[in-house]
This record gives C-alpha cells, structure tokens and sequence, in this order.
C-alpha cells in the first residue's frame, strides 16, 4: 500500500470517529530509566482519560514480566495495556553499556520495519493508534509515524541541559572545541554552549565526546538524534521551569512546543493522591524494575533512629564498577563512620581484578553500620526520613528523585547526561558535590562522604529544602508542571480528533 492511501485511511478513520476516547502509543528506548520515566508518563495520560498502550522490546518486557505482578497492573489501570516488540538482538546479547552501540543499530535496521508493520496492521483494529510518544533517542520513530500519518509527540527523558548541550555539539565541532581526548586540559572552559557560558568545562560535556575524531558513532549518534529530535512537532520533558528555566529558553529557539512535566514521579503521586476514591483505590503507581526489588532493606532504615544519618549508595541501572573499585568504594564508606545502604547489582562488578578479599574487620564493620542489597525501591528510600545523603552516578532520574525528596548528593557520573547532571548538581543549584573524574580511593571517598554528612551538611540541605519546594509547587494544581500536564492531554484530545 502506498503511503498517501495509508495516510487517507487513518485520516478518515479519525474523521469517522471524532468522539473515541484517544489512543496512544509510548515506545521507550529499551534502558531501565527510559522505562521507568515513560510508564509514568502512561500512567498519567491514563489518568487523563485516555487509552495507552505501553510498548516495550521483547527482552525488557520479558524482564518485567518475571520481576513485577503486571497482570495485577493491568487490572487497576484498565486504560492501561502492554505490548511487545523484537529489538533485534539475539538473546544471548549482553545489552550492556559497553555494547549500547549494537541496540541502537538493531533498533534502526530491525524494529524500525517491525514498528512499521505495527502500526498498519493495527488500523483495521476497532480503537487504533491516533498519536504516538515515542523516546527522543529513537527518532527513527518520527519517520514510520509521518510515513504512517500518525500524529508524533518526543519524549527526552535526560536533563534538558545535556539536550541543549547536545544540540549545540555542531558548533563546538565547527568552532573546534570538540571532540578532545582525554589527555587534554579537561577544566578548559567551554563557551559555546548559550546559557552555561560561565561554569561548563571539558570535563562536563558527555564522555562521548572524548573521542579522536568528530566522524567518531558516538559523536554522531547523539548529534543526530538530537538534532532530529527538532522534526517533531512537540517535545515531552521530565523536569520543571524552576529547575531548567534558563535553558529551556533556548531549547525553545528550536522547539516552539514543549511539555515540562516533571518530576513526572511525583506528579502521578500527586495525581495518584488527589484523584478520586474510586479511582485511587484501583490505581497505583505500577512497577518496571529490570531486577528483582529487595524490601528488607527498608527494614534496616526503619532501625535507623537518627534523622538523615544514612548515605544511599546507588549507581544506577548500567553503570559498573571494577572489583578493584569496588573495595576502595567499601573501605572508603565504612572509614567515613556513616551508617550506609548500597545497591550492588549482580552485574555492576566487571572483570575479575585482584580487589582485594573481604577482611574480617571490613565485614564486621559493613555488619554493624552497613546494609547491601542487589536492587533496591529508590524512591521509597530517598523519602525516608533516615537518609541524608545519596552517592548517585548522577542520571536523571535518580538526580530528580533526589531534588524531590531533599537528599543532598554526591555525584560520581559515568556516561551520557549525566557529566552535565553533576555539575549543575553542584554548581548551579548548589545540592551536591561533584566527584567526576576523581580517582575513587578509599581516602577521597571518605573524604567525599565526610564532607557531605558532616562538613557541608547545613548548607546543602538549606539548598535541597529550597529546591525540593519549587519542585513540590510545580506539580500542585496551578503549577507550571501540573497545567503543562492538562495542556498535553487537551493537545492529545485535539490532535486525536
């Protein structure tokens, strides 16, 4: 079928049925955070009385399927559905960070077709697609969807700092200040980035760009989809005016239409909680762990009778440490006396390395203050009133929850957005200290750690309460977050129709 005669048909079938509830379509990019962002996105759109279908790649579907009761989520959120779709990969692929070159491929090659097919196939069915929200790293997705005649919503679910940094790697190119190898002055200053003219530096930009040459995948491969991110029609962001303010300015050069609706964690909380007994009754917010979620670490903070004594240790979804790494981390965290709770993943510990063994005087200590667990409810720790601090690699997500909950962090971040997230963790809203590049022996982790909880402890958490009430402002009835939720869903409604 031709695509002119494709895009009739959904046209006349949107004409015939102007009064059906919308349906959307959210594809997320097949990462642990990409997911968690976007079904709560799902579920909000649920909540504004649309239909959803959540669509994930095999693999990850597969995955949540094992770790999370989805059948009892679907059955309190009945606007809610999941489906599935092949990334291509055979099963053995390890889809880690280190081979996240091979997803992105197979997406583009593979999926790319398969989500085609979807589509077309799904336009005989009695409630069709009518709009899609697609992630803002897949914007193969913008091609299928005007090839399909589907109208096109992108969701970033990073900072939109690291967005507008990355909109802006042309010019650095052309103007000669990336890429640049790791031996180069990595504190030079970089000050052609509008907004962050005074505090960004080297260090601060994606560690992709620390490469030989501009024609380097990764380079490309974030340029591209970040400036391709600019062909749609409207962007969906998970932040808010008061964090993001200034840079959201200029993103808006490009993008006439944006959605800032974030911290989207806590408006369906918000929403969960002020929505009518009926519906709050049947409607909780629904889990996407990629990892079993171990709660017996809620009952150790629960033992911990001192008000925010305790540093969360987490790093994230992808993020791996070598053994020898891992003990410095150790050592450095029970030397600095905090009590401590540390998410350790099953896989977060690559290659063999020496590291050392376990001294009987490292577990006694780890006993008597310290609490490992494989994969931990992040949200539900960061709010407790036990935790005072949180060792984070800084990805958005995790960088939102903490703002949101008041936790003041340290920020040893690995890849993608979060160099940027660190530094306007620390330099701009002044609620964390940045730890990127540093070497993570024990003494500086000490050190780090020390200063947090005790040296600059009152002035970083002045700076967290202050923060974590604009953040609670946005997401009230009247706030920037809240009325740019119900503009979306009107703007869904509308386009829908």
């Amino acid at each position: 079928m031709n695509t002119e005669k494709l895009k009739l048909q959904v046209q006349q079938r949107a004409m015939d049925a102007p009064n059906k509830v919308p349906h959307v379509l959210v594809f997320p990019f097949p990462g642990q955070s990409h997911i968690n962002a976007m079904l709560k996105l799902a579920q909000l759109l649920c909540l504004g009385g649309l239909r959803v279908t959540f669509l994930n790649t095999q693999h990850n579907h597969d995955r949540i399927l094992r770790f999370n009761d989805v059948h009892s989520s679907l059955s309190r959120w009945p606007g809610l559905s999941f489906r599935a779709i092949s990334d291509g990969l055979p099963a053995e692929h390890p889809r880690s960070l280190d081979r996240f070159l091979d997803i992105f491929d197979s997406l583009k090659a593979n999926t790319k077709q398969l989500f085609r097919e979807m589509l077309i196939s799904g336009r005989s069915e009695s409630e069709p697609v009518t709009c899609l929200i697609a992630d803002g790293v897949m914007t193969f997705t913008i091609d299928v969807a005007q090839e399909v005649g589907i109208p096109i919503i992108v969701c970033r679910t990073a900072s939109a700092c690291s967005f507008w940094s990355n909109l802006c790697i042309p010019r650095l190119i052309e103007e000669g200040e990336v890429p640049f190898q790791g031996d180069a002055d990595m504190d030079g200053a970089i000050r052609l980035v509008p907004g962050m003219e005074t505090f960004l530096r080297r260090r601060d930009l994606s560690n992709f760009l620390r490469a030989k040459e501009h024609t380097d995948r990764a380079i490309q491969l974030i340029m591209t989809e970040a400036l391709n991110t600019c062909r749609a029609s409207s962007l969906i962001l998970n932040t808010f005016e008061d964090l993001e303010g200034p840079i959201l300015s200029h993103i808006r050069s490009r993008i006439s239409t944006i959605y800032t609706i974030g911290p989207i964690h806590a408006l369906l909380k918000s929403k969960l909680a002020n929505s009518l007994p009926s519906t709050s009754t049947t409607c909780t917010s629904s889990s996407s762990d990629l990892w079993k979620v171990d709660k017996t670490c809620m009952t150790w903070l629960d033992s911990q009778t001192i008000r925010k004594s305790v540093l969360f240790v987490s790093f994230g979804s992808y993020a791996t440490v070598t053994r020898d790494e891992m003990f410095e981390f150790w050592h450095g965290l029970v030397n600095s006396g905090s009590p401590f709770l540390w998410v350790v993943r099953p896989d977060s510990v690559a290659g063999k390395g020496e590291g050392g063994h376990i001294s009987a005087e490292l577990e006694e200590a780890t006993r008597e203050r310290g609490f490992l667990v494989e994969w931990a409810p992040q949200e539900e720790i960061l709010a407790h009133p036990a935790v005072g601090g949180f060792l984070t690699h800084s990805g958005w997500n995790s960088t939102l929850e903490s703002i949101y909950a008041g936790v003041p962090m340290i920020c040893w971040p690995f890849f993608g957005d979060q160099q940027i997230n660190s530094r306007f963790v620390s330099e701009v809203w002044g609620v964390g200290l940045d730890m990127k590049d540093r070497s993570c022996d024990r003494e500086t982790v000490e050190k780090m750690v020390r200063e947090l909880m005790e040296g600059k402890r009152e002035e970083l958490h002045k700076s967290s309460d202050e923060m974590t009430e604009f953040a609670r402002r946005c997401i009230r009835e009247g706030g920037s977050s809240y009325c740019n939720l119900e503009r979306l869903i009107e703007d869904i409604r509308s386009t829908s129709s």
